[in-house]
């Protein structure tokens, strides 16, 4: 296997993180769309290390309205708390890349 550093499988978190944050944001912007189904995101890791997203449809129906139409499925708490894990989640990965450059910059320091 490939020897892959800390800050490489960082990235790719981000990266997968970033499509989630994409996702929440659609999610939201059709809270009110009739009909509409949320979508979510999976992630998976990769035979090299890192992170890969799906992006799979949520089907669970959303409330009848009184004229007849279904409401979207999209619950605001839900995503907001998603959104909340993933703002953390985003800085955590931030904080892998920094030290594992502060790492490799004291490194050098010393072979210098």
């Amino acid at each position: 296997m490939p020897r892959v550093s800390a800050a490489h499988t960082a990235e790719s978190a981000i990266t997968a993180l970033s499509r989630k944050l994409d996702v929440a944001a659609n999610n939201i912007a059709n809270v009110n769309t009739d009909e509409f189904k949320k979508s979510r995101t999976i992630f998976q890791t990769n035979d090299v290390p890192g992170v890969s997203v799906t992006i799979d449809r949520v089907d669970t129906p959303g409330t009848m309205q009184p004229d007849g139409v279904e409401s979207s499925n999209v619950d605001l708490a839900e995503e907001f708390a998603s959104l909340i894990i993933t703002q953390r989640s985003q800085t955590a990965n931030a904080t892998v890349i920094e030290t594992d450059q502060e790492m490799r910059q004291s490194l050098i320091d010393i072979l210098a």
